[in-house]
């Protein structure tokens, strides 16, 4: 009987070994492709380039295997040169320095003389002049500084803001504003305003009272002898601190990113306040501008007319829906409203845009009136004069506007039927055209465009994910004027890199389109079954899906080669870039919007790929992407094995206000003569009861973007419910994490999912992060 069990169990050992063996974790192929690795076999993506004077003419580097080399583009002959030879001049070079340059890699930056003829660069603190008739180089001699042009800067010189004329100069000291003129000591000063105070100083820096000097929010209206100041009322706003504890010393609280430490969260009762003052610094008067018109707005200065007349000023509701552009009388501080326009759910602060043209006689104001993204042209006083574009598609970023020829150069998304709508082309446009464009890139392909100064021409750049980034010139309705460069791939494809799929999925509604990008391990085998893992985001603002041509694909690549089909796909909600149904989805259901449509289109691959096992399912995303990768598998228990959610903003009630009541929505109830606010988003902690799966959480200690009580609150309801998980905090690493700390991460989400989807525990054995490779 004994000598059968062990014959058994022998058998059972080589069938599991056999088994497992095929879901052994690759971790020393995905080492190869870690992005920290990859830095010497990415070159050049794209050509910058760089105008000479008043010339059509520019000068670009750019670099391949063979080396960095520099070209000059004449658009006016269509011709492209090298503008030099690199190892003639790495020669002459070596010889003026008595140093020896690599020819392959030498960086220096051209200033090309007036006429074009010659250019000067430095290199080792030498500046050395080039030739480009004869090819000479020689050594220019250094100017003589003589102690009188030697420029001494003083500090409180610094804090001085002067009138055009130099009449006045205004500071700030004790949070208030005080005036001297021109050329009176500091004794003679007036103090301007009494109110200003620590939390709504008219400073720029907030200190308590004293003697000290300091820059102030007052700006000098252009041949006035007047200022205007907007000054933010943050009294009686709570702190959000982080606690620095690597290094040494005590731990200490640290100041998050807005410098104040004052945090502003959804449904606070205190928010931030504005003021618009005017002053006239003959006289010292100072008028309070009456903007107010709902409780706790937003105000933002959008322009100042240029013969200083008027201040064009933005005041937005509390709940994102509404606003106002007003023209405020720099004078006598009347205020005008210009434009209303209301936006439900909320306005896309990414897109939302206001250009002023002809001499402020005319703006151009961008609206989603019609449920897509587009231009219309005002004049300066409000009259609406047609659409600029228009269509169902969305134009999106300015790239130059023509004012002689009454032209808008813009890009757009979603146009050209056949291409993915995350793609940007560029559209030429007539201010009077009533919404017709023209198209200018036709490649199908994400296109980022520098225009020339003249706005005759300009440098096309385009990829794919599965495209090699390419560089042509185009004149400006364009017209292909010629080739410039193609990004090299070879060393790429020489260590077996392969490009990532792209691919198109329903959301969970059936109807809408999802663009994904989907990376296999380079050693795919078509017959073996692979574990999928989604890499998310979930927007609103934008997400995280590749567009452009990447070799490492925010570390999916490396991810994919241990042993998993790794994939990332928009969902309904998180992109602005597409019509506005699209982009709000979300709007009141900030927690759960994105989770669906992952699901959807994780199902319809694996039904439409058999090397897709849809039974071993990951998900994982850092920031927005940890939150929802934490819902994700609590809400769908049976469904996502494991997750890794890494500086998660978890309970979006202590985000930041903006966030959660722009995407989640803002309740505005009016008690008798009180108007409260209200916002409520439902948070990861209501959900970890469902937990089956593997779930990691990591965050920084340090993190002052997504703070760590995020996750720390998570792990204290994972702890209540009794649920095995594990966690990192990785000590001195803010929101996105560095070094050692960073590499530890991305291991640590290898481990994990080999783990927990491939069945591959050897990780547990490392005594090294790079155990792998003992």
């Amino acid at each position: 009987m004994r000598l059968y069990n062990l014959l058994i169990g022998s058998f059972c050992f080589l069938l599991s070994g056999t088994v497992l063996g095929q879901q052994k974790a690759n971790y020393k192929l995905a080492d190869k492709y870690l992005v920290s690795k990859m830095g010497g076999v990415v070159f050049s993506r794209e050509v910058k380039p760089n105008y000479l004077p008043d010339s059509e003419q520019f000068w670009y580097s750019y670099k391949t295997s063979r080396g960095n080399n520099y070209y000059i583009v004449n658009p006016k002959s269509k011709k492209q040169q090298l503008l030099f030879d690199s190892e003639d001049m790495a020669a002459r070079v070596s010889e003026i320095t008595n140093k020896t340059f690599n020819t392959r890699d030498l960086n220096i930056t051209p200033n090309f003389a007036e006429d074009g003829k010659s250019f000067s660069f430095m290199v080792q603190g030498v500046t050395i002049k080039y030739d480009r008739a004869t090819g000479q180089c020689s050594e220019l001699p250094r100017p003589e500084v003589k102690a009188t042009d030697r420029k001494v800067y003083n500090r409180l010189a610094l804090m001085y803001s002067y009138a055009p004329d130099s009449s006045y100069a205004v500071f700030s000291r004790g949070h208030n504003i005080w005036l001297r003129k021109g050329d009176e000591p500091d004794s003679l000063a007036r103090r301007i305003t009494d109110d200003g105070m620590e939390n709504f100083s008219y400073s720029d820096n907030e200190v308590g009272e004293g003697v000290d000097i300091f820059t102030t929010k007052a700006r000098w209206l252009k041949g006035t002898r007047r200022l205007f100041v907007i000054r933010e009322d943050n009294r009686g706003i709570g702190t959000l601190l982080v606690v620095s504890s690597a290094g040494g010393g005590r731990p200490r609280l640290v100041t998050p990113v807005s410098g104040s430490g004052k945090y502003t969260m959804p449904g606070d009762k205190k928010v931030t306040q504005y003021e618009l003052s005017l002053i006239d610094a003959e006289t010292g008067k100072v008028t309070k501008v009456a903007l107010e018109k709902w409780k706790d707005q937003k105000v933002k200065l959008l322009y100042v007319s240029k013969d200083s007349r008027y201040l064009y000023m933005q005041r937005t509701r509390r709940t994102c829906d509404e606003l106002d552009i007003c023209k405020v009388n720099t004078q006598t501080g009347e205020v005008t409203v210009v434009l209303n326009e209301v936006c439900k759910p909320y306005f896309s602060d990414r897109c939302q845009s206001i250009t002023f043209l002809n001499g402020d006689r005319e703006f151009i104001w961008w609206s989603e009136r019609t449920g897509w993204g587009h231009y219309y042209l005002y004049s300066a006083d409000g009259q609406y004069r047609g659409a600029i574009t228009s269509g169902n598609w969305m134009a999106e970023k300015i790239v130059r506007l023509d004012t002689n020829r009454r032209e808008l150069y813009v890009t757009g998304h979603g146009r050209e039927k056949d291409m993915n709508p995350y793609y940007a082309c560029l559209y030429k446009a007539a201010l009077d055209g009533n919404g017709r464009v023209e198209l200018l890139t036709p490649e199908d392909a994400n296109h980022n465009v520098v225009m020339s100064p003249s706005g005759n021409y300009f440098v096309d750049n385009y990829s794919r994910v599965d495209l090699a980034p390419r560089s042509v010139l185009r004149d400006k309705n364009g017209k292909l004027i010629c080739d410039l460069a193609e990004a090299d791939l070879s060393a790429l494809y020489a260590m077996g890199w392969k490009m990532p799929e792209r691919f198109t999925v329903k959301a969970a509604d059936g109807v809408t389109d999802l663009y994904g990008v989907m990376w296999k391990p380079f050693d795919f085998d078509s017959t073996r079954q692979y574990p999928i893992i989604s890499y998310v985001y979930p927007g609103p603002q934008q997400e995280a899906m590749d567009l452009n041509f990447t070799a490492t694909g925010n570390h999916n690549a490396a991810l994919a080669q241990v042993g998993f089909i790794v994939v990332n796909m928009g969902h309904r909600g998180g992109s602005p870039l597409r019509d506005k149904y699209y982009r709000t989805y979300g709007y009141g259901n900030l927690r759960d919007y994105a989770l669906a449509d992952d699901k959807h289109g994780l199902e319809q691959l694996a039904a439409r790929y058999s090397f897709i096992d849809i039974n071993r399912v990951g998900i994982f995303g850092h920031s927005g992407g940890g939150f929802m990768s934490a819902a994700a598998i609590c809400t769908y228990p049976e469904f996502y094995k494991a997750a890794v959610a890494s500086s998660g903003n978890h309970d979006n009630n202590m985000y930041n206000q903006a966030w959660g009541e722009t995407f989640h929505g803002v309740t505005q109830t009016v008690k008798g003569k009180d108007t409260v606010f209200t916002c409520k988003v439902p948070t990861n902690m209501e959900l970890v009861k469902n937990l089956k799966g593997h779930l990691l959480v990591v965050t920084g200690d340090e993190d002052d973007n997504v703070h760590p009580g995020h996750t720390l609150r998570l792990v204290d309801a994972l702890l209540k419910a009794g649920k095995n998980f594990d966690m990192y905090v990785l000590p001195g690493q803010k929101h996105l994490y560095r070094g050692a700390a960073d590499l530890f991460w991305r291991r640590k989400i290898w481990f994990h999912f080999a783990k927990h989807l491939l069945g591959d525990y050897s990780s547990e054995n490392f005594t090294e992060m790079d155990g792998y490779n003992q």
